[in-house]
């Protein structure tokens, strides 16, 4: 017992200690590493504009306030804006920067006008904000590198994305207990969907509608299957429920609960009621897809109330969570390195939700656990692969989105169920919940271990790499 009393402190003490988090190394200035002019205008507002236009790129990208905030004063900070106020919100970014008690403070403000899940952009910024605080990088040559990265199309053609979104259906098909022609139907349906989407969003169709489409579209081949292949005794409803998956996928709500943890709620709610209507869109699609099939005397896919996710044929479960984690990251065009980081993430947190549900827990507190493992490995395995955390926190849950619950309340209100169904619908929810919350609890943890050394060269960056820190301080 005293032996433990001993040693456990001291592990704990060398995994938490007063240091610079390892996800937090990149953003850290502690002094003017590029000082500029601070009587100049115009460079005072080129800096101002280059820290914008960072901050643009990752809070499009579905980043945290509090993260977007950090990597916006690292920049101002970096040329000896020292002394800024940032207020970053859903969809707007100010930088009020004080430049002495002489001069006039300078400000300036910028509205993001998009979404983007393109995280290869993401990671190259992500990457520049390295380079400017290790090479000393001047104003202009790293306007000119964002100007490069923000104007540079997809690493991967459209297609492959297109495929990347119906395999991750095809996998989620397979993880909820689907056999093999489910997988094969998701797969074809996902892809319709997914090109239908395109071909409306060139149209400039609003995002509610479109997901409205996709619910549409999940629902179609589900009611055929259901009217005319009854015989094969299949359950033609985790069509429904991957399409609901893979729309779900991608949207806000990680950042959603983490500003609303974090302290920021009035982004947190803006994007928590983006989620809502866009999960509102999709019911709304299959709502009128199995109401048109009523009329038409076909016949609405029943479905089974029971938990579907249990240790029967792990295995196989445990590479379609993979493959979903990888696909979403292939259809987000996430480079090549994020890849790897992405499927051990989603195959991890299939693992641990499998595991913790067979403990006798439920679907709300096996997701957290999940979720908790998925946000730890993505701040620490994703810095190791120079890639922002965000890419593999977001793939990593997508195999536990509850897309099955989703269309299981939906399904139960439409036949006059509304106590269940309300029930499955507010399980979903509490799924998602727990799901973004753990995402953050995780990433909290990985920025109180230790920051590696950056010891090796990469190219233009440095890779970290893990060695032991000695401590100035006395042990005694």
């Amino acid at each position: 017992m005293r032996g433990w009393r001993r040693w456990f402190p001291r592990l704990v003490d060398s995994l938490v200690a007063d240091r610079i988090a390892t996800v937090d190394a990149v953003t850290e200035a502690p002094s003017p590493l590029q000082p500029i002019d601070l009587s100049d205008d115009a460079s005072v507002t080129e800096v101002l504009d280059l820290a914008e236009r960072v901050g643009e790129v990752v809070l499009a990208a579905g980043t945290a306030v509090t993260d977007t905030t950090t990597q916006i004063e690292f920049i101002a900070s970096t040329y000896g804006l020292d002394k800024t106020d940032i207020d970053v919100t859903y969809n707007s970014i100010r930088i009020y920067a004080d430049r002495g008690p002489k001069l006039p403070p300078a400000s300036t403000m910028r509205i993001v006008h998009y979404r983007s899940l393109d995280f290869t952009r993401l990671a190259a910024v992500d990457r520049l904000t390295r380079r400017i605080r290790r090479e000393l990088v001047p104003p202009q040559e790293a306007l000119a590198a964002l100007e490069e990265i923000t104007t540079a199309p997809h690493p991967y053609q459209r297609w492959v994305a297109t495929v990347g979104w119906a395999l991750m259906a095809a996998s989620i098909a397979l993880l909820l207990g689907g056999d093999w022609l489910i997988s094969l139907l998701s797969f074809a349906t996902t892809a319709a969907i997914d090109r239908t989407n395109r071909i409306l969003n060139g149209r400039g169709l609003p995002f509610f509608f479109q997901h409205m489409a996709g619910g549409f579209i999940a629902a179609v081949p589900a009611v055929l299957m259901a009217t005319f292949a009854s015989h094969l005794h299949i359950d033609p409803s985790l069509i429904i429920a991957a399409g609901i998956a893979v729309l779900l996928a991608g949207l806000q709500l990680v950042g959603a609960v983490e500003d609303a943890i974090t302290g920021a709620p009035i982004t947190a709610s803006a994007r928590m009621l983006e989620v809502l209507m866009m999960t509102c869109g999709i019911i709304a699609g299959i709502v009128v897809a199995l109401r048109v099939s009523v009329l038409l005397g076909a016949t609405a896919p029943p479905i089974d109330m029971v938990a579907t996710r249990d240790l029967t044929n792990w295995p196989l479960k445990v590479v379609a969570g993979a493959i979903a984690s990888l696909a979403f990251a292939l259809a987000c065009y996430a480079e090549r390195r994020a890849l790897a980081a992405a499927t051990f993430s989603g195959a991890a947190a299939t693992v641990f939700y499998l595991g913790v549900q067979q403990a006798g827990f439920g679907p709300v507190v096996s997701s957290g656990v999940a979720a908790v493992v998925v946000g730890l490995a993505g701040g620490l395995m994703a810095r190791r692969a120079l890639t922002p955390p965000l890419v593999v926190a977001i793939a990593g849950i997508t195999p536990l989105l509850p897309g099955l619950k989703v269309y299981r309340g939906l399904y139960a209100i439409l036949n006059d169920a509304q106590l269940l169904g309300l029930n499955q619908l507010f399980s979903a929810f509490a799924v998602g919940g727990a799901l973004a919350a753990g995402v953050t609890l995780g990433e909290w943890f990985a920025r109180t271990l230790r920051q590696p050394r950056i010891v090796q060269r990469f190219g233009s960056i440095r890779r970290p790499r893990m060695q032991q820190v000695v401590s100035d301080e006395n042990p005694a």
